[in-house]
């Protein structure tokens, strides 16, 4: 249903004095409108609340830059096209130039407002993020002066704000950053502009020789209102930036964003995704030098979870068992990692075993399900090879007969044994009841996954 516009009224007082006189008159019964980008939405769709506007765009006390070798304020009806065109913006001040190129379509930009992007309080909005880590602060003015706080105290909850009912944004003052600060947004959507954000990420820090100085990390989409990252900061600062810090703060950011579920996106798409984006962040004060002479424990604790995920895939072919592991990081040493590998692997179930089984290749053939195995298998089988073409016959039918008993394949630690050898096991085995050789098979897979898991730690 659209709306009626005889429903609504729009004055222009035409000053700034007037604005604030109205506002004061009638505190909570004005609404200001500058470029209205997110007003005429609601209005376009009959589901504008408000009815009465006072009109605000182009006052000259509300669009100005002044620009000192200190900070840089940018007046609350300073729209995004000028944001992102203005020289000394740019120059010092690009996260928050990025952030106006995102937001919205070229038309949105040109009548969007950074004052109005604030007020409107969308916990999706592009320049927040950015406001947040270059520690802002937002002077707000009324009939009764001006005050100014940090932004980051602006919000309040869902679209609320510490706005006083007859107050208005004056200006945004940003500190000048100071010479080789280290700066970085990224934003994850369907696409950059025109698009809202699932998750947005600015980070910035000086490197202090190898030290980590003053890092501040916000975040958008993950929250009620745009968030800063204190705690995950808290891990960060006056440290030196190695893997096991990068998983410290990943772990950290985890647990201090707590997101929620959206028609945009999900939680646990958001953590993830919110988790890789520090990570890149953090990653960029890594020297090329550090990271050749990392271990590969080093590097598995600061993979992203996917790629820890199958990276384990290649010693154990259960997923549950590869992804518990991966969210479990990280581990102190491999043997941590091999001591957790034996307690996730005991407590999976049945079917969890039976996946890991099925990505073994049958005693004596060259090739596996999963190709991630292929390498282990043909190197641990290779004694049994030599003496295949002997015992080939009775190893095809042993396995038949295993698997019609069982139901699965014939797991056995063929490191260094010989065909004969394995063909005598698998005869002494068919014995067993179904429970008792589960049982053993488990066994026997996780001597197989122990001694894959030593390999790769200790390349």
């Amino acid at each position: 249903m659209r709306a009626n516009p005889t429903d609504y009224q729009l004055v222009s007082p035409g000053s700034l004095d007037g604005v604030l006189s109205l506002l004061a008159r009638e505190p909570g019964q004005w609404t200001p409108i500058a470029g209205g980008t997110e007003i005429m939405v609601q209005y376009g769709t009959g589901r504008l609340r408000q009815r009465q506007f006072v009109n605000i765009f182009g006052l000259k006390e509300l669009t100005e830059i002044s620009v000192t070798p200190e900070a840089i304020r940018i007046g609350a009806g300073v729209t995004y096209t000028t944001i992102r065109t203005h020289a000394e913006v740019s120059a010092a001040l690009p996260l928050l130039a990025r952030a106006a190129s995102w937001t919205g379509s070229i038309a949105n930009q040109n009548r969007g407002t950074l004052g109005g992007n604030l007020v409107n309080g969308s916990p999706a909005a592009d320049s927040p993020p950015a406001l947040l880590v270059y520690e802002a602060s937002v002077e707000l003015i009324s009939v009764r002066g001006i005050r100014s706080i940090p932004y980051v105290e602006f919000h309040t909850g869902y679209k609320q704000s510490t706005l006083a009912p007859d107050e208005l944004v004056l200006a945004i003052t940003i500190p000048r950053p100071a010479d080789g600060l280290r700066q970085y947004l990224r934003k994850v959507g369907p696409r950059n502009a025109m698009a809202i954000s699932k998750v947005a990420l600015a980070g910035v820090a000086m490197l202090d020789g190898d030290i980590l100085r003053n890092p501040r990390v916000a975040i958008a989409s993950v929250y009620h209102s745009p968030f800063r990252c204190f705690k995950t900061e808290a891990v960060l600062a006056d440290a030196v930036v190695t893997p096991k810090l990068i998983a410290e703060a990943r772990a950290t950011l985890i647990v201090e964003i707590a997101p929620l579920d959206d028609i945009r996106s999900t939680a646990r798409y958001r953590t993830q995704v919110s988790a890789n984006l520090l990570e890149e962040f953090l990653s960029s004060f890594l020297v090329h030098e550090e990271k050749t002479a990392f271990s590969p424990l080093d590097l598995f604790n600061v993979m992203r979870p996917e790629a820890a995920a199958t990276q384990l895939l290649t010693c154990c072919g259960s997923e549950r068992w590869a992804e518990t592991l991966a969210a479990n990081r990280p581990y102190d040493t491999a043997e941590a990692l091999i001591a957790d590998a034996e307690a996730v692997w005991f407590s999976l179930d049945e079917a969890d075993w039976l996946e890991a089984f099925a990505c073994h290749p049958r005693i004596g053939e060259k090739k596996a399900p999963t190709t991630g195995y292929l390498a282990h298998s043909e190197s641990e089988q290779a004694a049994a090879q030599e003496s295949l073409d002997a015992v080939a016959e009775a190893l095809l039918v042993g396995n038949r007969e295993y698997e019609a008993k069982f139901g699965f394949l014939y797991i056995v630690f063929a490191s260094g044994r010989s065909a004969p050898e394995l063909l005598a096991v698998l005869q002494s085995r068919l014995v067993n009841s179904r429970e008792d050789e589960l049982q053993e098979a488990a066994r026997q897979q996780l001597r197989i996954t122990n001694l894959r898991l030593r390999k790769w730690l200790t390349v």
